[in-house]
């Protein structure tokens, strides 16, 4: 038996992006999953229900900074599967961002960043937790970044949104744990994305500069393997392991996904 058989997710920003690679994973794994984004994740849906089923995978278009997009967006969850037991909050906003100087960002900007990024997962939790109290159950995954921990410079709107889900994170564990619901956050490295691609691809650049810098003095201080790029099927099994309804992993675990060049 698959390891989420049974279960119900809501999965925000899963229609593009690293979001539809978690939208396979959940599915695969036997979770049927509602996938909410701005985009229309109808054709994604589609594809999931041809593999595993019309009743596995509904899609709703959602604005997680919405309040009332949010309320939405369970309720039709709740119609379409019963119940809620697993949050993943992906949506995000990072492919379209340019690189800027801290002195030069637009404040109605880092407002727009913060309100996807840190309000849209607060309205998620704020809505979908009493229905995981109420069952004694759920897990929610919060997608952090690894720029968090990194602290690179000119995203400085993004780099501190992805901190604050680690904040967020660590409160919200304290407080949900007694209800049975464990809270983690997954921190990817740079991913190359079909969204990153296709809408900034100088991000992948400015990451190779940056890489390159970070690899020649790696090497220079231990000479051995080094780091790269991930791709979005990379982390796949530890995002599946962290939703898995046997899972008994501690509250406020931080993954970081750095992959190598082994793999």
């Amino acid at each position: 038996m698959a390891r989420l058989s049974g279960r119900a997710a809501i999965l925000t920003g899963g229609a593009k992006g690293i979001g539809r690679h978690y939208a396979r994973a959940l599915a695969a794994e036997g979770a049927r999953v509602m996938i909410a984004d701005i985009a229309d994740g109808k054709e994604l849906a589609q594809e999931i229900a041809a593999e595993h089923g019309a009743n596995s995978v509904a899609s709703a278009i959602a604005d997680v900074s919405d309040e009332t997009s949010v309320k939405a967006l369970v309720a039709a969850a709740i119609e379409r599967f019963g119940k809620i037991d697993v949050l993943v909050n992906n949506a995000a906003l990072f492919a379209p961002l340019q690189e800027t100087k801290c002195t030069e960002i637009d404040g109605e900007l880092w407002d727009k960043v913060m309100a996807v990024n840190l309000r849209g997962p607060f309205l998620m939790v704020k809505h979908v937790a009493p229905h995981m109290i109420a069952q004694g159950y759920g897990k929610i995954i919060n997608i952090g970044s690894g720029t968090a921990f990194r602290g690179i410079p000119w995203m400085l709107h993004y780099v501190t949104s992805k901190g604050g889900i680690m904040a967020f994170t660590r409160a919200l564990a304290r407080e949900l744990g007694e209800h049975g619901i464990r809270v983690n956050t997954l921190a990817p490295g740079f991913t190359l994305s079909d969204t990153v691609m296709r809408e900034n691809p100088g991000h992948v650049e400015t990451a190779r500069a940056r890489r390159a810098v970070a690899l020649a003095a790696a090497r220079r201080a231990s000479p051995g393997p080094a780091g790269r790029a991930g791709f979005p099927g990379i982390g796949g099994k530890r995002f599946r392991h962290r939703a898995d309804a046997r899972g008994r992993r501690r509250q406020r675990e931080y993954l970081i996904l750095r992959p190598s060049k082994g793999r």
